[in-house]
């Protein structure tokens, strides 16, 4: 279970206590921390020395999301891990899920916590915000020509196989657009993904990491995946 964090101090400790019974013997929370300014990393530091399922990986600096999870799945592919469960910190993504995707990845390479699949759905958002990410979904899947609903979904469950498989070291995306980036990755590499539905929610405590630079950067970087695809292709 990859946790990345920036400023989480008031999530990461009830996450990794809500994650706790979800996991088996020889699950791992790996914790990435960008140099979190409120303290984050030092208590994730705290868990990891009371709890041997917990690890900390220390970043200097904050980088995106993109190379915050680039850095777990190299950390966890060196650990051996099988399963790689990426998920936010905040609790937008409800642990009680976790169960449902792990089941799933039993059935396909890739399993993606869908917002936009029957039975998927967002509460406490207002209607800008669902506007936004339902037509940045959509955007991306019609730039892309792929039948995923959930692209720029971040509760996902990879195989280890399409991780190594993927070149990790050529993935670009620093924002958001770094899910939409991985899934495209996965469905042009020929693995199966398929997608389950969960309820995301708005984050309780702390600020979001949206800003306009990552919707930009996400605007720009979809079409020049598929533009990459073609010469390719060629």
């Amino acid at each position: 279970m990859i946790l990345p964090t920036y400023n989480e101090a008031g999530n990461i400790e009830p996450m990794v206590e809500a994650l706790g019974p979800k996991l088996k013997d020889r699950d791992r929370i790996l914790v990435v921390d960008d140099d979190s300014p409120d303290g984050t990393g030092e208590i994730a530091d705290r868990l990891a020395a009371a709890d041997p399922a917990v690890e900390v990986l220390h970043r200097s600096e904050k980088r995106g999301i993109g190379p915050a999870y680039l850095a777990g799945f190299h950390r966890a592919l060196e650990g051996g891990a099988g399963l790689i469960v990426q998920m936010d910190a905040d609790f937008s993504h409800d642990p009680a899920y976790l169960p449902r995707l792990l089941a799933a990845s039993e059935q396909a390479d890739l399993v993606i916590g869908s917002r936009y699949v029957p039975g998927g759905g967002i509460t406490e958002w207002g209607r800008t915000r669902r506007l936004l990410s339902l037509g940045g979904s959509l955007y991306a899947r019609k730039l892309l020509g792929t039948s995923v609903r959930d692209l720029t979904g971040g509760f996902k469950c990879f195989r280890r196989n399409v991780l190594e498989t993927i070149d990790l070291e050529t993935v670009a995306a620093s924002g958001y657009s770094f899910q939409v980036e991985m899934t495209y990755r996965v469905l042009e590499a020929g693995f199966e993904v398929i997608e389950v539905p969960i309820t995301f929610r708005e984050r309780q405590t702390g600020d979001s990491k949206m800003s306009a630079a990552i919707v930009a950067e996400a605007a720009w970087r979809v079409p020049a995946m598929r533009l990459g695809r073609r010469r390719s292709a060629g």
